[in-house]
């Protein structure tokens, strides 16, 4: 599955378009490497999101195309979040 469409589906981010931007932007690192909107991701892979000074990193569980909202939190497992005054985990 694609990486911003995964953030979409996940409800990490809003709308796939802002996926697409933070994506495209360097907000987004798979597997410690920089990703782009169209890097394909699978269960096991550690995706780190920097939005701002918050970051978090996520290890995906599931790559289903469309989820309900309430179980959407069941495609990744949080592993590590924070603030931080220059946004770098």
């Amino acid at each position: 599955m694609r990486l911003d469409k995964f953030l979409k589906v996940s409800r990490l981010i809003k709308r796939r378009t802002l996926a697409k931007e933070v994506c495209d932007g360097g907000g987004v690192e798979v597997n410690r490497r920089p990703a782009k909107a169209g890097t394909e991701v699978k269960p096991g892979d550690i995706i780190t999101l920097k939005l701002g000074n918050r970051w978090q990193t996520v290890e995906v569980l599931a790559t289903p195309e469309s989820i309900a909202a309430d179980r959407a939190k069941e495609t990744y497992r949080v592993l590590a979040e924070g603030k931080t005054e220059t946004g770098e985990p």
